[in-house]
Order: C-alpha cells, then structure tokens, then sequence
C-alpha cells in the first residue's frame, strides 16, 4: 500500500511539473525570456577569424563583453580583434590556436587564464568542410574535419569547465549544423564531425544537469548553411522552407538564444518540423522529400570557398 502510495504521489509530482514546464515555455514563446547581461563576461569564440566566429565578436563587443579571440588566421584574427574595438570592446585579445592540436588548445588554454581570467561563455565555433564524397576525400582531410569540427570541443571543455563548476557559473555554445541531424549526400565526413559535437554538448548538457549544476547553461546551434563562404556554390530547391541564411541574421539569433540561455536553436525554425518528420515518416516517404526539396543533390554545385589571390 505504501508503494502504491508512493508511487502515485512520485506521478503526480511529475505530472504537475510536466505540465508546469509546457505551459512555462509556451508563455515564452509569447513573452520572450529577459536577456542575461554578459557585460564583463569572459567570451571565448573559435574560429573568430572570418565569417560567424567574426559576427559574433562584435555582438559580443557591442554588449560589452571581453573577447578572447582564436584562430589559426593570426592575420584575419588580428583583423576581428580590430573591428571588435573600433565596435566598441575595450578588452580584446586574439591568440593564434589551432583547434585541431590538441597540445595546442591546452597551451593556449592556460595562457588565457594567466593573461585574461576565467572564460565564462565558451563558443565552439570552428569549422571546416571537405566537399567531396567519402570515398574521394583523403584520409588526413577527414581526420581534420573530425579534429577542428568535433575534437576541437573535447579540448576546449576540458580546459574551461572545470573553472565554470567551480564557480558554478558559465555557459557552453556549441555551433554544429543541420548537418548533424540529418544525413547529407557528398557530407559523411562533415556530417559525422557535427554529429559527434552535438551528441557530445547534449551529453554534457545531460551530466551538469544530473549533478545538479544549475549555473552551467548550453546552447546547441543547428543551422542550415549559412552565407560565410564555407559552402559556396551550393543552392537551395526550396528557399521558402529552407533559406540559405543571412550571415548578419544567424549571428543575431545565436547571441539572442545565448542571452535568453536557450538549450536548442534550430535555423530556420522548419527544421523543428523536417526532424520531426523524420522520426516517423517511411524510409521511401523521407526520401522523397529530400528530392522534391533538393536536399539530396545540394552539393552537387559546391565549390568551396574562394582562396585569396
């Protein structure tokens, strides 16, 4: 009887923060959730060189933020630590870092400590994509996918985190791509690395939740391509459903999902509907889709991005 009691009293409690949170998240898709201030914070971006990393750096600054700038560009680097001050920032540092050597995130790591102090907002953002199909594209350049694109995230936690448990106090931006959640043609190796960080920052996620660190935020950023130059060439079939996105609007989106402390940000929003879809739908059904979409054949124009004369 006292099991039965138990068990009944467990439900209830269940349902009722159930429903509590259902009802909580539709208020905020009506009321947007108030913005955290990250003047002070400590932000460390990868990748800042050029394209989102560079974006994101001068929202950072506008919001008076200290930047920590990496790339393995130190000039295209330099030139974002630049562009961040002239956009207000009054404490920029850029160190040159490449995100694939391990040895070398852990280096650079503990300068920033000893130079700037404890990094409280990390953005994975780095990136590299190949373009060739599997078995065309060498070895070395997959394994260079996988280190900068997922590797990358394993060294970066490891070197920050456990400041933010100490302080109990930090947040985790990983930047993967609609690429890690559904399978693309001329992609594998690409897909795989973004694949891998997702499920990496989600289990993260899962772990500070189950110990109960409720300082620790994640925001998991799945976007379709976005006009950086990294996936030139390529079209979409369907722009109503899936836009290549705006650079200066896929920035905006990420800061405001990082300021709102939101756990997931798919871009477009048809993307929420494309997985769910993919959950259920037959096999024959889901391709289909892909087809009629384009989304099968939207590498077939990629040309990669343009080399500087």
């Amino acid at each position: 009887m006292s099991f039965s009691l138990e068990s009944t009293k467990e439900l209830l409690i269940f349902l009722g923060k159930s429903l509590f949170s259902i009802l909580e998240a539709l208020l905020f898709q009506v009321i947007p959730k108030p913005r955290k201030n990250v003047a002070g914070e400590i932000v460390l971006i990868t990748g800042a060189g050029s394209g989102l990393g560079r974006l994101l750096a001068l929202q950072f600054a506008r919001l008076g933020s200290v930047l920590v700038l990496w790339d393995v560009n130190k000039e295209t680097n330099e030139e974002t630590l630049r562009m961040a001050q002239e956009a207000g920032a009054t404490r920029v540092h850029a160190y040159p870092c490449d995100c694939s050597r391990k040895e070398e995130v852990y280096r650079v790591a503990d300068q920033v400590k000893r130079e700037v102090g404890d990094v409280s907002i990390l953005i994975n953002n780095a990136g590299i994509v190949t373009g060739k199909k599997f078995l065309d594209c060498p070895d070395e350049l997959m394994e260079k996918s996988l280190d900068v694109n997922f590797k990358a995230h394993l060294w970066t936690y490891k070197a920050f985190l456990p400041t933010m448990i100490a302080n109990n106090h930090g947040h985790l931006v990983c930047i993967s791509s609609s690429a890690g959640l559904i399978g693309i043609n001329g992609l594998a190796d690409y897909c795989a690395s973004k694949s891998a960080a997702f499920g990496f920052a989600e289990s993260i996620f899962m772990e500070t939740f189950a110990q109960k660190r409720k300082g620790i935020k994640t925001t998991i950023v799945c976007p379709f391509f976005i006009k950086t130059g990294m996936f030139e060439g390529c079209t979409t079939k369907c722009p109503t459903v899936l836009p290549i996105l705006d650079l200066e609007y896929a920035a905006r989106k990420i800061v405001d999902a990082i300021l709102q402390e939101q756990t997931y940000l798919y871009m477009p929003s048809s993307l929420y509907f494309l997985v769910f879809l993919k959950s259920f739908l037959p096999i024959k059904t889901r391709m289909l889709i892909a087809d009629y979409m384009g989304i099968i054949h939207i590498m077939d124009s990629f040309t990669g991005p343009k080399k500087k004369p």
